[in-house]
């Protein structure tokens, strides 16, 4: 992947080292409700998440952090990231532009251990993650050599799918897609399972990867030999099935909160396919 032809994000904000320090206002929860959270999520099979994320809306916008240190220049994991990053801004504000509308573009905080943010303290094992209190997408680059060990998938584009598929979090918060999803949630519906609004919430997001990669190939004809099968794996290793497989030793469908690896790179070859984003209403697909 020839990342290094992209424009460079000004929204990275290094919190690596920074112990923990919090970065989306004074109204998270503490790391013992965060814990009871985190279990009760797990035990009813929801998306910790998503749960975290609904509280922090409910709790307040986070404020600005009160100090943003940019990544050194000379780092090449965190040049990589802001590329990526810098490369969805062109592309959401040239297709938000296109409908009339104005894309906001969202921070990236690069993290390690654990960080603070408006959605609560979260730890690496919870990977790469989106809170739509602060409208702020959280990494912690280790993540990455995680999915390559555990997950079997490598690769630069592997990664950019996963900083790709966070921004498309971001999107639906801007389209007003999370808000119905948390409305359906406090109305006290069933969000999980294979054909629940959770799945379907996810697999829109892998659908706006796709629309994204799409778009910055056209423009930067960026990609090499390989590299879309090397997102395609990155999907195909972190679908629900697989997971519980790996973890549990069976599958649970009506514990589903991301979908199945072959849906999940189903949708992110249909975004990638036309770069439509009408193409992604996983909400009203019948067959996902």
């Amino acid at each position: 992947m020839r990342w290094k032809r992209a424009r460079r994000s000004d929204n990275v904000v290094d919190a690596r080292g920074s112990g923990g320090r919090r970065f989306g206002g004074g109204k998270g929860l503490s790391l013992g409700g965060i814990a009871i959270v985190v279990i009760v999520g797990l035990m009813m099979g929801q998306d910790p998440m998503q749960i975290l994320g609904q509280l922090a809306g409910q709790a307040g916008q986070g404020d600005a952090p009160s100090q943003q240190t940019a990544p050194a220049g000379n780092d090449q994991q965190s040049e990589f990231v802001r590329a990526v990053l810098g490369d969805t801004e062109d592309t959401w504000r040239a297709i938000f532009q296109s409908a009339d509308q104005q894309y906001r573009d969202p921070t990236l905080v690069l993290f390690s251990d654990g960080v603070n943010s408006a959605c609560g303290f979260a730890n690496s094992a919870v990977g790469p993650f989106y809170c739509p209190g602060d409208q702020r997408v959280y990494i912690d680059l280790a993540f990455f050599r995680e999915l390559e060990q555990r997950f079997g998938a490598a690769g630069d584009f592997a990664q950019a799918y996963v900083i790709a598929h966070e921004v498309g979090h971001h999107v639906q918060t801007l389209l007003g897609v999370s808000a119905r999803v948390n409305a359906a949630r406090q109305r006290g519906e069933q969000l999980e399972g294979d054909n629940g609004l959770l799945v379907r919430q996810e697999l829109q997001a892998d659908c706006l990867a796709g629309v994204w990669a799409h778009h910055a190939q056209r423009r930067l004809d960026w990609l090499e030999p390989g590299d879309l099968e090397e997102a395609l794996n990155a999907a195909n290793a972190i679908g629900d099935d697989r997971l519980q497989q790996q973890s549990r030793g069976q599958v649970v469908p009506d514990s589903f909160t991301h979908g199945t690896s072959a849906q999940r790179v189903r949708w992110f070859k249909t975004g990638f396919a036309q770069g439509d984003v009408g193409r992604c209403d996983t909400f009203l697909a019948t067959r996902l």
